[in-house]
């Protein structure tokens, strides 16, 4: 029989909510766990996405630029199919609110998700980059504009950018193919400014994102790890919190509003 995971202690959660209140400049970097905490499963491992329907090359976005109209019949076949139904079933949990919470209470000032679902736009999460794109949205390869899949002709294929003429993309973003400049601008911007980061539902060891939490750790920030399990980044961070986000992140909102209706009285 397995153990079960711990689970974060009332104190450790305490101690976790002062670091943040303490901080000039916190953000997140959320993951994966987040993700299948919405019932969507992850891409490797066990049940993983790709390991029932096949790794995509390495070259994908290569193979996609040496045929673009090609690369387009083959997502719009796929698009409705079972590997998708996850993504369109799935709802932001409890951790999605509670970040979107923090934002809300002007203590989190930025999130960076790793996650291309669109959860966190769902629970309210306004300043947000998702450095892996959102499937939900389709983006021009030149002028980097972004829209939803309704708001572009699929009449012809490949299909151009209502703005510029440029050629469109799928948001997500294909093995091979570098992060969109504006997006990856975006968060070196904020995790220069930041000096608390959040670690939610990912090991941190998927690059560039990884970088950002590490870069604030090396510059003397604090890392705050929120977690199922042991990690990677674990032996770095000031704080693990461990169990769900969908559990954790709450209660961590909670401490954080008692200890500021504390300070007020």
């Amino acid at each position: 029989m397995s153990e079960k995971p711990e689970i974060a202690t009332d104190e450790q959660i305490a101690r976790a909510a002062q670091l943040v209140l303490e901080a000039s400049y916190p953000i997140a970097l959320t993951g994966a766990g987040m993700s299948v905490e919405s019932g969507i499963p992850p891409f490797r491992g066990p049940g993983g996405l790709w390991t029932k329907y096949g790794e995509p090359p390495m070259n994908d976005f290569q193979v996609f630029m040496s045929d673009p109209k090609r690369g387009w019949e083959k997502r719009l076949a796929r698009r409705n199919d079972e590997l998708f139904a996850p993504l369109r079933e799935a709802k932001p949990n409890l951790g999605h609110f509670a970040l979107a919470r923090l934002e809300e209470m002007c203590v989190l000032r930025f999130v960076i998700t790793q996650n291309v679902d669109d959860l966190h736009r769902q629970a309210g999460q306004k300043a947000l980059a998702e450095i892996h794109g959102n499937w939900k949205l389709v983006r021009c390869l030149d002028c980097v504009a972004r829209f939803g899949w309704d708001e572009v002709s699929l009449e012809v294929l490949p299909p151009k950018c209502p703005r510029c003429g440029g050629m469109l993309k799928a948001d997500t973003v294909s093995f091979g193919e570098p992060i969109p400049a504006d997006v990856l601008l975006r968060c070196q911007q904020e995790a220069a400014r930041a000096d608390l980061v959040i670690v939610a539902g990912t090991s941190a060891s998927v690059y560039p994102a990884a970088g950002f939490a590490l870069e604030v750790r090396e510059r003397g920030g604090v890392l705050v790890e929120v977690n199922l399990y042991e990690s990677e980044i674990t032996r770095l961070c000031d704080v693990s919190l461990r169990g769900g986000s969908a559990a954790v992140l709450p209660r961590l909102v909670e401490a954080i509003s008692a200890r500021r209706r504390a300070t007020l009285a």
